[in-house]
C-alpha cells in the first residue's frame, strides 16, 4: 500500500516488509570473494588434523628430561609432509620440522635455539622445558563436523582460506540481483564529454556503481532523457531485464519529473514516495511482480548518497539476512537543526585514547555539494523529535568508508 511523506522508521519498516530472497548459485572459490554464503562452512576433519609441530627442533619424551637426561642421540628426522614417525627409544630424540606430525611416543618439542647438536646428539642448554610445549594439538582449533562459518556471512579472504582448508573448490552463494543504475536528465553528459555551459557530467551513477561493487553487486549504467514516451520505452525494457533498478533524479516536483508517472503506468507498485528527512526527501521505492525492486533516488548527489547508504543498504542486509549492529558516535560539538525532519549530517570520525568514536559534523553547501563527501566518513542520524544535539551525546552513525 502506498504511503506518502513517511518517517524514517516507517520507511525502514516498509523496506523490511518488501525484502526478497536472492537465489542460490554455486561459484568457483576463485570468484567467491565479496559474495554472501548460502551454506555453512563445516569442518571435514579436525583442525589441525594431527598433533602438529610448531618449531624446528627435536621431539623427546618429557619424562626422560625430568629424570635428568639432557643429551639425546638423534634417531631420525621428521620433515613436514612425511608420514608419522615413532620415537622407538625413550632416551633418544627425533629431529622435527615445523608442520611435521609429532612422532608417536614423543610429547614435547625443543627448538633448535635451545640446543647444541654435535656428533649425532642433541643437548638441551636451557634449564626449563615444559611438557607438551611447541605442539599444536589435533582438534584444538575446531573438531570435525563443527560449523566454522554460518550461511549469510560475507566471504572475505578468511572465509576463502577456510573453504580451501575444508576442500570446497566451489561455494554456494547468494546470487546478487542483476542491477542497473539509471541517470536521468537532459542536462547530463557522460564523463568523457566536455559539458556545455548549461550541462554537467554524470557523476552520481559512478559513485553508486562503485558502492554496489564494494557490496558484491556488479551493475550496468543507462541514461533516461527528459521525454516521457522515450523514458517509458527504456524503463519497460529495463524492468524485463533486471532485478533491481536504481534511478537517480526525476522523482521530485519538477515539470520534467515524469518518473513516478511512468513507473505507475508500467505496472510498478509504489510503496512510498518522500520521507521526512534532510537531505533526500523525494526518495521513491516500488516493486513489480514481487521480483523487481525499484529505488528512485533524488538527483542531488548528497541526497542520493544518503538514500543509498541508509535505505538500499538496509534492504540488501534484510534480504541477505545479514546481522549488522548499529555503529554509534559521540558529537564533538553542538548541532542545531530546527525543521521537524530526521537529519543525516555528514561527519568526519576520529577515535580518542579510550577508543571512543567521535563524529565532527561537516556542513557543506546543501545536497548538491558532492565535493564535501570526500572530506567526510559517513552520516550521523539525528532524530527529528529534537532540534538541539549537544556535544558528547551519542547518535547512530552510518559509515560509507566501511563494510556493508
Amino acid at each position: 500500500m502506498e504511503k506518502t511523506f513517511i518517517t524514517y522508521q516507517e520507511a525502514l519498516k516498509i523496506l523490511e516488509e518488501n525484502k526478497t530472497s536472492f537465489p542460490v548459485a554455486e561459484v568457483s572459490i576463485h570468484d567467491a570473494g565479496g559474495l554472501f554464503l548460502a551454506e555453512d562452512l563445516v569442518a571435514d576433519r579436525d583442525f589441525p588434523p594431527y598433533h602438529r609441530v610448531t618449531m624446528d627442533g627435536i621431539a623427546i619424551r618429557h619424562r626422560t628430561f625430568e629424570n635428568g637426561t639432557v643429551s639425546f642421540p638423534i634417531q631420525d628426522v621428521a620433515p613436514a609432509g612425511a608420514p608419522q614417525k615413532t620415537l622407538q627409544d625413550a632416551n633418544a630424540c627425533i629431529e622435527v620440522m615445523t608442520g611435521a606430525i609429532l612422532p608417536k611416543d614423543a610429547d614435547t618439542v625443543i627448538r633448535y635455539e635451545d640446543l647444541e647438536i654435535s656428533n649425532g646428539s642433541a643437548t638441551i642448554n636451557v634449564d626449563a622445558v615444559t611438557k607438551r610445549q611447541n605442539i599444536h594439538f589435533k582438534g584444538i582449533d575446531i573438531t570435525e563436523e563443527t560449523v566454522i562459518k554460518n550461511a549469510g556471512e560475507r566471504i572475505s579472504s578468511a572465509e576463502i582460506n577456510v573453504a580451501a582448508a575444508v576442500g570446497k573448490d566451489t561455494i554456494k552463494v547468494r546470487r546478487m540481483p542483476k542491477t542497473v543504475i539509471v541517470s536521468s536528465g537532459d542536462e547530463l553528459v557522460d564523463v568523457h564529454e566536455k559539458p556545455l555551459a548549461h550541462q554537467i557530467r554524470r557523476s552520481n551513477v559512478y559513485g553508486i556503481k562503485n558502492t554496489l561493487k564494494e557490496w558484491g553487486i556488479p551493475a550496468d549504467l543507462k541514461h533516461l532523457p527528459d521525454e516521457k514516451e522515450e523514458m517509458e520505452k527504456i524503463i519497460s525494457g529495463l524492468l524485463e531485464a533486471y532485478d533491481m533498478l536504481v534511478i537517480t533524479g526525476g522523482v521530485s516536483k519538477g515539470k520534467f519529473d515524469f518518473l513516478p508517472e511512468v513507473l505507475t503506468k508500467l505496472g510498478v507498485e509504489k510503496q512510498f514516495h518522500k520521507i521526512q528527512q534532510r537531505p533526500g526527501k523525494p526518495f521513491w521505492f516500488g516493486k513489480k511482480d514481487e521480483s523487481t525492486h525499484i529505488f528512485a533516488l533524488p538527483g542531488n548527489p548528497v541526497s542520493a548518497f544518503v538514500c543509498l547508504y541508509v535505505y538500499i543498504r538496509f534492504w540488501l542486509q534484510k534480504s541477505l539476512e545479514v546481522v549488522d549492529g548499529p555503529v554509534y558516535a559521540k558529537l564533538t560539538e553542538d548541532v542545531i537543526f530546527k525543521p521537524e525532519l530526521i537529519f543525516f549530517t555528514e561527519a568526519k570520525i576520529s577515535y580518542d585514547q579510550e577508543a571512543t568514536l567521535w563524529a565532527t559534523p561537516v556542513f557543506g553547501n546543501g545536497s548538491g555539494d558532492f565535493v564535501n563527501l570526500v572530506n567526510t566518513d559517513g552520516f550521523l542520524v539525528l532524530p527529528q523529535e529534537k532540534n538541539l544535539f549537544k556535544k558528547g551525546e551519542v547518535y547512530p552513525f552510518i559509515p560509507y568508508r566501511m563494510k556493508l
